[in-house]
């Protein structure tokens, strides 16, 4: 186990409810920034977590591989991320937490959503110069008509308690007081997050770096695939827009296919794409 005695969290997939990264971390997030050196045993956690247009963002399955790699030593785990899928945060906190030996995170930017909980997991956290945390309560995408909404409040709840709990348990403050921080979703600097017990400490500033050909193009598709979400658009669709915009064929065989329904959506975003590209 982890050095600290942290509470597990407990949680399983939701049908009909989506968890995707915020719109509003995703404009906060600069993915240039990145540690300026590793150590051998180091996890480096660069991008969405969970599911991305491209495949597979920061998954357990990657950090699980990850650790056994790395095997019986102390781990860094380098953070900079806007958040993402609720429970693959979920189980690589529980991952990391069950490390047998010192977890140290580093939060070199950002660590947003679903990318604070991973980071309560070090048994040390520090926090790089201009680097912040974001809490809030749970945040989904829900499908369905008003009683599945109330349905998706209520399954909701449970994860919200249990963040708190986690949150309460690294700062030192009541659940109450963290519960109250989430639902303000709250912005914590680096020497607020020290003071509050939710790091232990500062980084220096030559620790860490903007690299020029670091995927800044990412954070715009991020924010295009956050819109489709909000709009109501299924990860599957979401893929096959994503997929058509870079390919120009739409996912269905052969050259006399109908378009698919992402092929069509997509067609609409080739002018927004354009401009975004415009700004990397």
């Amino acid at each position: 186990m982890s050095l600290l005695k942290l509470p597990e969290i407990k949680a399983s997939a939701i049908s009909r409810v989506q968890f995707d990264a915020r719109p509003d971390a995703l404009e906060r997030w600069e993915p240039a920034i990145r540690a300026a050196s590793s150590e051998d045993a180091t996890i480096s956690v660069y991008d969405t977590i969970g599911w991305s247009w491209e495949g597979e963002g920061v998954t357990a399955k990657r950090i699980s591989a990850a650790l056994r790699a790395i095997g019986g030593r102390d781990v860094t785990v380098n953070i900079n991320s806007p958040g993402g899928d609720f429970f693959e945060g979920v189980a690589i906190y529980n991952l990391l937490r069950a490390h047998p030996h010192k977890v140290t995170v580093q939060v070199m930017g950002l660590a947003a959503s679903a990318a604070s909980v991973i980071a309560m997991a070090g048994d040390e956290i520090l926090m790089g110069d201009g680097a912040f945390l974001m809490i809030h309560n749970a945040w989904a995408i829900a499908i369905g008509n008003r009683h599945d909404m109330v349905a998706a409040s209520e399954q909701l709840a449970p994860f919200d308690a249990a963040m708190a709990d986690v949150y309460a348990a690294r700062s030192g403050m009541t659940s109450i007081q963290t519960a109250a921080l989430m639902d303000k979703e709250t912005w914590i600097n680096a020497s607020q997050a020290v003071e509050d017990g939710f790091a232990t400490g500062l980084m220096e500033s030559s620790q860490i770096t903007h690299e020029t050909n670091a995927q800044g193009h990412k954070k715009y598709l991020a924010l295009v695939e956050a819109s489709m979400a909000k709009a109501g658009h299924s990860r599957s669709t979401r893929r096959d827009v994503l997929k058509n915009l870079f390919s120009g064929t739409p996912s269905a065989a052969g050259d006399s296919a109908m378009p698919s329904a992402g092929a069509d959506i997509a067609a609409s975003l080739q002018t927004l794409l354009s401009t975004v590209q415009g700004t990397v």
